[in-house]
């Protein structure tokens, strides 16, 4: 509408009433005007009609003051910013080891896709769990991290809090039944609820053939490799339940797809968790429980430089499958925190894999 008219009513012609708003335009009465809008109101009858150079005046200066006040506020948030970000670079933005999730995160401003959600990670102090675990407390979880040896956790635990990040974590053999109970019940205890369980830890004692691995060595595997996630997720599923949503994402491997002689039972445990996402994903459906795999490729790890240390493995690997470069853990963490956000609710049962290639059809 043009700023010289103003669009009146018949039935209140007589008055000339029109409002001067925002941008210097005049609106018809009986229309809706946010009042957040609204820089100047004015009254103009035939009896009071003050010139159209003053009103518009008045109306730029309203809009400046508006416009200095939010410049004005915008600096000094990012002045703000700077420098926690300092303080974080010189490490004086972090919190004590010995506090517990809901301690420290309310000393953190939780922001991100998964803020205020409890993520359990197991194997996290180092390779692809731990990288995992960061990526979920910096997209705004709360994490617990776990895994065998008690100087590991503390380390993890220790690293992630100076990037002022809300984590604890527990001594967690996920093969005994007992460290299995402490973990669940740390994570209760701390964050009132769990909504991710991310199951990392896997081990491969034996480099050999599969029918020359004794009974102990395939009980070991399979402890760790296939029942421990089954157990552990039976003990958090109630938990989750009440939380509306949850994820839980299993972690296979390339050998799965692509099994090597020398891994033996190994690459039977890692084919079994492709089947148990699968039924997995069918027995939770129900109750909103979202269940996926990571199927990570040659990642450097310390699990892997059987792979990619050996020069000539690695190099014909490459000129076959035309793989550039080695992948990192950091690879496989954004994947998994999006497996976890409300962005994959309807995506379940999926085995995905992060090789820089596709060993499947």
């Amino acid at each position: 509408m043009p700023a010289s008219e103003a669009c009146i009513p018949a039935s209140l012609l007589a008055s000339c009433v029109t409002l001067v708003v925002t941008r210097r335009a005049y609106v018809q009465i009986g229309s809706a005007v946010p009042e957040s809008s609204l820089l100047s109101v004015h009254i103009l009858t035939p009896s009071f009609r003050p010139p159209m150079e003053e009103l518009l005046t008045r109306t730029q200066e309203r809009e400046e003051h508006s416009q200095g006040q939010v410049q004005q506020e915008a600096d000094q948030a990012m002045a703000t910013r700077l420098q926690a970000a300092a303080w974080v670079q010189r490490g004086q933005l972090h919190h004590p080891a010995g506090l517990s999730v809901q301690k420290i995160s309310r000393g953190i401003d939780q922001k991100g896709i998964l803020a205020n959600r409890v993520a359990v990670v197991t194997g996290s102090t180092n390779g692809i769990g731990f990288a995992i675990a960061r990526r979920l407390a910096q997209d705004g979880a709360h994490v617990v991290v776990s895994s065998r040896k008690q100087q590991n956790v503390d380390r993890a635990v220790a690293a992630l809090q100076e990037e002022g990040l809300s984590v604890m974590g527990t001594v967690c053999h996920v093969g005994k039944a007992e460290d299995r109970k402490r973990l669940v019940a740390m994570a209760l205890q701390h964050c009132g609820g769990i909504d991710f369980l991310v199951c990392v830890a896997g081990v491969n004692p034996l480099v050999g053939s599969t029918l020359g691995t004794s009974e102990q060595v395939w009980d070991k595997i399979l402890d760790v490799n296939l029942k421990s996630p089954v157990l552990l997720l039976s003990q958090l599923l109630p938990h989750m339940e009440k939380r509306g949503r949850g994820a839980v994402i299993l972690v296979s491997s390339l050998a799965a797809y692509m099994p090597r002689v020398e891994l033996g039972v190994y690459n039977v445990s890692k084919t079994a968790l492709l089947g148990l996402t699968k039924t997995l994903s069918l027995e939770l459906a129900p109750k909103n429980i979202q269940v996926n795999c990571l199927v990570p490729g040659i990642i450097k790890t310390d699990f892997s430089k059987l792979l990619y240390e050996n020069e000539a493995v690695w190099k014909k690997f490459m000129e076959y499958y035309w793989v550039k470069r080695i992948g990192q853990p950091e690879d496989c963490a954004g994947l998994v925190s999006f497996l976890c956000s409300p962005d994959a609710s309807y995506i379940t049962g999926e085995s995905i894999v992060v090789a820089g290639f596709s060993p499947r059809l």
